[in-house]
């Protein structure tokens, strides 16, 4: 008698403990959620200074009139096919991370070979403006590694949490699915080969 006394306040106690458990699993994932946005955002910033610095480095170039016009426009339509591709931090799917790094790796590709270019130009290899706005590239190139690198972790961090179980039970009825990570470009893994 005494048992069916005290069943509704265990019952009670169990619904207590695991409506708080669920607003626990629910709220980590939206902090987790939010952590990966902050961090694509931080990739984004990179990618933009990047964006940001390109055009003074081309005025720079332009005023050596002998200098390849066929790489200057490369670098300047590399740049603005990159700056059209965005992606949404809702949105970071593997395809839209992939589009994004394509137009981001053409852009990379562009600023490769007009360095590359610039050796052969002693007088500008000379200019500090150059200089300094080439240091500043290679600057914001390392940037971008360790900012997709936070965001892989911040991904990789949300991705096993709301995969975990039970968390996942909750998760999928809120909606939270996997985020995609940067992936290392195709023939990546193989070493370049050096002719002298």
């Amino acid at each position: 008698m005494e048992f069916r006394k005290i069943l509704p306040f265990v019952v009670l106690g169990l619904i207590v403990v695991l409506v708080f458990s669920m607003c626990g699993s629910y709220n980590t994932a939206v902090g987790k959620d939010e952590a990966v946005k902050k961090s694509w955002s931080q990739v984004e910033n990179q990618y933009q200074r990047r964006a940001d610095l390109i055009p003074n480095l081309v005025n720079t170039v332009k005023g050596y009139a002998d200098f390849e016009k066929s790489t200057l426009e490369a670098v300047i339509q590399a740049r603005a096919n990159a700056t059209k591709v965005s992606i949404n931090a809702d949105n970071l799917t593997p395809e839209n991370l992939q589009q994004f790094e394509q137009a981001q790796g053409a852009l990379s590709g562009a600023l490769s070979r007009l360095l590359v270019t610039m050796e052969r130009y002693p007088d500008l290899k000379a200019n500090q403006n150059f200089l300094d706005l080439q240091t500043q590239l290679e600057s914001t190139e390392n940037r971008i590694s360790v900012e997709r690198k936070n965001f892989n972790e911040a991904v990789n961090e949300y991705n096993s949490y709301i995969r975990r179980f039970p968390t996942n039970l909750l998760t999928g009825i809120f909606g939270f699915s996997p985020k995609g990570y940067f992936q290392s470009a195709p023939g990546n893994d193989k070493a370049p080969e050096v002719k002298f």
